[in-house]
């Protein structure tokens, strides 16, 4: 039943020393439908969609016969892209934060607009909660960012249709714009979902045309884990910075091979002097760096990106990235990457916003 290992979800949300705890409000009593009306119909109704539509997964293909009225969110992101389109799903898991439904503030106002409560939460990531699943009576489950095992997913097709993450990706690896992209097409939204990823891409495009120095520089973002952890090519973490026009270190993928990241063992720190470095969940660093990173360039010059992704809106979305998160990184983590990599000890990136 385990999903996700307790060392890879602490990584995986850069945290290093403590385990994310389960959603406090996490209820196992079935909700009320939650596709909100409008003047035009039920919000996400499919009026675009010709169904049945079937997705390819990891573990096979999954049919959607309708419109799926009641979405059960198994995966950690997908909530962002269904009310970004205008569909709130029923239940939703709780990866970190704590908000209320599992619900970001970067996606509470577009919730509030649709005149919608929160999702039931169903559980925390490290576990799958089927008995609270099953409870919400879905029509559709949704684990596109996930890591479901086999195992996993029979259970889950036992209580509806669920349509696993996408096979040509590692584990939590779906892209944000596929993800959005997958979604569109399962509501009925397609033009929709390829409006706001164009919205967002426009967004990354004029990031890097105010901001040429970050393209063709280089950048990681890591965390603090058993030494250093780095995220990879395959990460949503690493896709922000190349988005922004950074290169990734050119050994980072044989660090992190088939996984969203990896450790970086001490002989292998200066991988870490790049133009600029994020470190998530990194305070303190400079007075228990690990090996000899305080000699390298990176950090003598001041090239570094602090962020906090459990104090601060801006951390979490360095994590938490989707189509509704990416506009506020994209303002608030820029200003930080363009003073930071300027080398300049005497001008400092400024701090990330609440």
């Amino acid at each position: 039943m385990i999903a996700v290992s307790r060392p890879r979800r602490i990584v995986l949300t850069t945290l290093s020393t403590l385990c994310i705890a389960m959603a406090a409000g996490a209820s196992t009593s079935a909700a009320t439908d939650t596709t909100v009306p409008d003047s035009s119909g039920p919000a996400g109704s499919g009026d675009e969609a010709t169904y049945p539509i079937t997705i390819a997964h990891k573990y096979g293909e999954t049919t959607v016969e309708e419109f799926p009225e009641r979405i059960a969110v198994v995966g950690l992101l997908e909530q962002d892209a269904l009310i970004g389109l205008g569909v709130v799903p029923v239940a939703t898991t709780e990866w970190f934060g704590e908000h209320a439904g599992a619900v970001w503030p970067w996606a509470a106002d577009e919730l509030e607009a649709l005149g919608a409560e929160p999702p039931v939460v169903l559980g925390g990531s490290a576990e799958i909660n089927f008995e609270s699943v099953a409870a919400q009576s879905p029509d559709l489950i949704l684990a596109l960012y996930s890591g479901l095992t086999e195992q996993d997913y029979g259970l889950l097709s036992d209580i509806a249709p669920t349509v696993a993450q996408p096979s040509e990706y590692i584990d939590y690896g779906i892209p944000w714009d596929e993800l959005t992209l997958t979604v569109g097409q399962i509501v009925g939204k397609s033009d929709e979902a390829a409006a706001l990823v164009a919205d967002v891409e426009a967004q990354f495009a004029a990031a890097s045309e105010a901001h040429p120095e970050f393209v063709g520089a280089t950048s990681v973002m890591a965390t603090p884990y058993e030494g250093v952890w780095v995220y990879g090519p395959e990460d949503v973490r690493g896709r922000f910075l190349t988005d922004l026009g950074f290169e990734l270190p050119a050994d980072l993928a044989e660090i992190t091979g088939a996984e969203f990241g990896g450790d970086l063992s001490d002989e292998h720190l200066d991988l870490l002097d790049v133009d600029v470095v994020v470190w998530l969940d990194a305070d303190g660093l400079a007075d228990q760096a690990p090996g000899n990173y305080t000699s390298l360039a990176v950090h003598q010059e001041g090239r570094e990106v602090f962020v906090d992704s459990f104090n601060s809106t801006l951390g979490g979305a360095t994590s938490f990235v989707t189509v509704l998160s990416l506009p506020y990184l994209i303002e608030g983590l820029t200003p930080m990457l363009a003073a930071a990599i300027d080398g300049d000890t005497e001008t400092s990136a400024p701090p990330a916003a609440e």
